[in-house]
């Protein structure tokens, strides 16, 4: 219900769709929200997801309604709405309510005020027919499903006995798991702190918690003091992963370590001598001001995982961790725009990079060491795919038995320690340099 010191709906719906319009010319959402003012991003993210998860069939719908869409800006408004009334049971207001408030939003826009007669025509049709309309868009797959066409093909191939819970699972929203700092206590007396503070939780593999329901961080027993810190537990594999028969004081590689959330955990588990790195000056923030909440130290350097020979001392790392750029579609509960963001050409362009960086940082692992390769992705090409073709082409790597897809939601495939909680879509691959 909107309070009396809340922004007025119309203006939230206005930035809102401003938002879906910049994701579809090929902004990030998470880069978009940055220009939606403070006043605003609370509202407006909310809004935004949910207009993500029901994009397909609000796309579908506008389809049926009209011949041609409207212009840029009034078509991001028509979908928007269309998203968030055709659903009664999950609208966020009610359905007229939020028919009104999108025409006003447009109506207060000099190059969208001309089409607000339009869209309100459509959205009340919309309401008169609902039903007829709905069941019209029923056979449309990217409607039913609310991912791209090409997205839902895709998994149907790689997943015929799961691809149904996949989908299902990508369109849900995300659990908030927590990684406690194994430096400063244990998981089961952080559940204790959790229930005093009036937060449910239930202890999860190794230093995870699950929620019962999402918190701010503020919210949490001793976060500023780096007891605690948000990781997934899917992605919470990686550092004991790497870790396991490496030996005391390890020498290891972070690549693509922004935001840190890796780094540290191998600093919690490990004393390691750590070197993070990125291509991103500005990401390498991120990175240090995780460290420093959690005391911990790493040495972070900017650098490019694909070209070493402008980062690398020479000296091997006993342990290398590569978490290749990928098109993140794991991870899309969280990041609902990626679906929309991503084309499937995107796919090769990403493949290739990711061989790219695993050629290059092979040589820099010494012989008996053990590099993870991992993806927030859950397409084959990204993962089993690519570690296959890497092994292909390098007879002194061995692939250990600890591999696999991890799927959204809970299931695995072939990974030897599904986390057993729910979980984002991943992919893991051990390999280890043979001895000369």
């Amino acid at each position: 219900m909107q309070t009396a010191s809340a922004p007025p709906l119309w203006q939230q719906l206005q930035a809102t769709a401003k938002l879906l319009h910049l994701v579809r010319q090929g902004q990030s959402g998470t880069a978009a929200m940055d220009s939606v003012p403070a006043s605003l991003r609370a509202g407006v993210q909310s809004l935004a997801f949910h207009a993500w998860r029901q994009m397909g069939r609000a796309t579908a719908l506008r389809d049926c309604l009209v011949q041609r869409p409207p212009p840029p800006g009034a078509d991001a408004m028509l979908c928007l709405a269309l998203a968030l009334i055709w659903d009664p049971q999950q609208a966020p207001y009610d359905e007229f309510t939020l028919v009104n408030q999108a025409v006003e939003a447009l109506k207060r826009v000099a190059s969208s005020r001309a089409h607000a007669n339009f869209v309100n025509a459509c959205l009340r049709r919309f309401l008169r027919e609902r039903a007829q309309l709905i069941a019209a868009t029923d056979a449309d797959p990217q409607a039913l499903w609310n991912h791209p066409l090409w997205w839902v093909q895709r998994v149907q191939r790689e997943y015929p006995e799961h691809w149904q819970s996949v989908l299902q699972a990508s369109n849900t929203q995300a659990p908030m798991t927590l990684r406690v700092n194994l430096r400063r206590g244990t998981a089961a007396d952080y559940v204790q702190r959790l229930r005093e503070a009036g937060i449910k939780g239930v202890p999860a593999t190794g230093a995870a918690i699950v929620l019962d329901k999402a918190v701010p961080v503020a919210r949490l027993p001793g976060f500023a003091q780096g007891l605690v810190a948000v990781q997934d537990a899917a992605a919470q594999l990686a550092a004991p992963l790497l870790l396991e028969g490496l030996g005391p004081h390890p020498r290891i590689l972070d690549a693509c370590a922004a935001p840190g959330g890796k780094t540290a955990h191998l600093l919690e588990l490990a004393d390691a001598h750590v070197l993070a790195i990125d291509k991103d000056a500005q990401r390498l923030g991120k990175i240090h001001a995780n460290l420093q909440r959690l005391g911990l130290h790493a040495q972070v350097r900017q650098g490019d995982a694909a070209n070493p020979h402008s980062w690398w001392d020479g000296v091997p790392f006993d342990g290398i961790l590569l978490d290749a750029p990928c098109t993140a579609s794991g991870i899309v509960r969280r990041h609902p725009d990626v679906r929309w963001l991503r084309r499937e050409e995107d796919i090769a362009q990403l493949v290739s990079l990711q061989a790219q960086m695993l050629r290059a940082l092979w040589p820099l692992l010494r012989p008996g060491g053990r590099m993870v390769y991992c993806t927030c992705s859950i397409f084959k090409a990204e993962g089993q795919e690519q570690v296959l073709g890497f092994l292909r082409t390098h007879s002194g790597a061995l692939a250990l038995p600890a591999a696999g897809h991890l799927l959204p939601g809970g299931a695995a495939q072939g990974l030897y320690d599904n986390p057993g909680h729910d979980h984002d879509g991943f992919f893991y691959a051990l390999l280890e340099k043979r001895l000369a």
